[in-house]
């Protein structure tokens, strides 16, 4: 196979992994704006453009009145207006939930599943609602966003199923007249920080497991994707989930993050973001020595080997490169590639790249959508900036599209270093620094030369291999000749700084569990 029909048959293989639309690129901006304000009419009009927060089952406004603009990263029109929540708006969820947490933890195990399965029949019933909301405030592709409200559900699918398997032990006694059991309980209040990168699918991970339990939650999403998360929670309302169960507050973060640190009814802080804000989660809630589940940054590598299968590895790593354009923290952000290839794979790689399609989420065929917000596309431009003064080449991209504002080219950068910006620390955007290696033990160095510890990808077609590079890599995920890897029924966290924890599957049960021994002594038998 050419390289052109390889990467012509690669972009269209990564279109359907993005879920995108088929569309004409033709939409004038003012059009595309008109049909955003639109569907966000829409949404309004049906009840799921909610700009309240959940408190006691109640909507709310903040106490002061104040309020944060939620705007279209797309256009840079305001959406909505939410509350600017702070300290006593938190407390009051906490003392909720808190209040909650009696009735909701000594529900059996099926009364809890049957509720979570009917959140879960609403969410996919609503699906393309929910899309479209994340769309209008986060501003990946429709069909993306569609993606994300299937994958987020599934968690919540899964966890009602694993609410009834929540099982504890009976330890052999060491004495005649005793007997040891072992019980697991729910951990109580939990505090739920989430992203804007996946407003849905971070808190139904978190959240799930949480309510399966017997947990009550307080949630906190980001500022700026606050609207899916209040979706989300008038559908828990609906499914029959009881007041104060979930609460959802926004707004004024540090002050939020201060009452639920702070807390002794908070039993839990659960969190994804950035390594720096989990760290000081993490000392906050020393004060009252709570768990904490922290998934935090990744700087993943996709290593890329001699012997890989050129068509294998161009989908996998487009996919895992550009999906939600960058902004993930699993996204390959160093893709390595041996020597023998290197300018093989550059070329089929670019030419796959240059067909991806930048524009606003809700045009057709848009595989791209633009970056969250002007901060995100300076922290690009200085990576990459960084990366040419130190001898990199652009192949593709290296600069804003020209639709503007927070839109970024996709970029193809070769001749990187590890010193250099890009290859320390991650870019979120939609740049693909490629480097190249020698042997096996050069790559696996390269690759673990990171202070994170979160996703990895390989790929390769010697079985050996794969074993023994996947064994290697200090990385809590691996990705072998994928890459797309994350599912609701395997677990997910990262080693070293990357976080502590595991999100999914049924290692995600534990971490809203208190393990209990029970002696139960003086059993005269006789």
């Amino acid at each position: 196979m050419t390289l052109a029909r390889m990467a012509v048959r690669t972009c269209n293989l990564i279109h359907r992994s993005f879920a995108s639309i088929p569309h004409s690129n033709t939409l004038h901006s003012r059009q595309i704006s008109m049909d955003a304000q639109s569907i966000a009419a829409q949404l309004n009009n049906s009840g799921f453009l909610r700009n309240q927060g959940l408190v006691g089952g109640k909507w709310t406004d903040a106490y002061d009145g104040k309020t944060i603009k939620v705007c279209n990263p797309a256009t840079g029109e305001v959406i909505t207006k939410v509350p600017c929540m702070g300290g006593r708006e938190t407390n009051d969820a906490i003392a909720s939930a808190y209040d909650a947490f009696s009735s909701w933890s000594k529900r059996t195990a099926a009364e809890r599943s049957k509720c979570l399965r009917k959140w879960y029949d609403l969410m996919i019933a609503h699906r393309d609602e929910l899309g479209q909301l994340i769309t209008l405030e986060q501003g990946k592709p429709l069909k993306e966003a569609i993606g994300e409200v299937i994958y987020g559900a599934s968690f919540i699918e899964f966890f009602a199923e694993e609410a009834k398997r929540v099982y504890g032990d009976i330890i052999p006694s060491t004495l005649a007249d005793r007997r040891l059991f072992v019980l697991k309980q729910p951990v109580g209040v939990v505090g739920t920080i989430t992203p804007w990168n996946f407003p849905l699918a971070m808190i139904t991970r978190k959240v799930g497991p949480a309510l399966a339990c017997g947990c009550t939650v307080v949630i906190k999403p980001s500022e700026l994707t606050p609207l899916t998360a209040l979706a989300a929670a008038e559908l828990s309302l609906q499914a029959g989930i009881p007041p104060g169960v979930v609460n959802v507050v926004m707004g004024n973060a540090s002050d939020i993050g201060d009452a639920l640190v702070t807390s002794p009814q908070v039993r839990k802080i659960t969190f994804t973001g950035s390594t720096a804000v989990g760290k000081k989660l993490m000392a906050g809630a020393a004060g009252t020595v709570k768990k904490v589940s922290l998934e935090l940054g990744g700087n993943a590598p996709c290593v890329i080997f001699d012997d890989a299968d050129l068509d294998v590895a161009l989908k996998g790593t487009l996919a895992t490169k550009f999906r939600n354009s960058g902004q993930t923290c699993v996204c390959a952000n160093r893709i390595i590639v041996q020597e023998g290839i290197y300018e093989k794979f550059a070329s089929a790689f670019t030419n796959a790249v240059q067909n991806l399609n930048v524009g606003d989420g809700f045009g057709e065929g848009v595989a791209q959508g633009p970056l969250i917000n002007e901060a995100a596309v300076q922290k690009v431009e200085s990576f990459v900036q960084d990366a040419i003064s130190k001898g990199a080449k652009v192949l593709l991209g290296g600069k804003r599209h020209d639709l503007g504002r927070t839109f970024y080219e996709p970029t193809v950068l070769t001749d990187v270093k590890s010193d250099m910006l890009i290859s320390r620390e991650e870019v979120f955007g939609p740049v693909a620094p490629l480097l190249q290696f020698r042997t096996e033990e050069e790559a696996i160095g390269i690759a673990n030369d990171t202070n994170a510890g979160l996703a990895a990808y390989i790929f390769t077609t010697n079985v050996q291999r794969s074993w023994r590079v996947a064994e290697a890599l200090e990385y809590g995920i691996v990705g072998v000749n994928e890459g797309l890897v994350s599912t609701e029924v395997a677990p997910f966290g990262g080693f070293k700084q990357s976080g502590l924890g595991r999100e999914g599957s049924k290692y995600g049960m534990d971490e809203y569990l208190e393990i209990k021994y029970v002696c139960l002594g003086n059993m005269n038998f006789n």
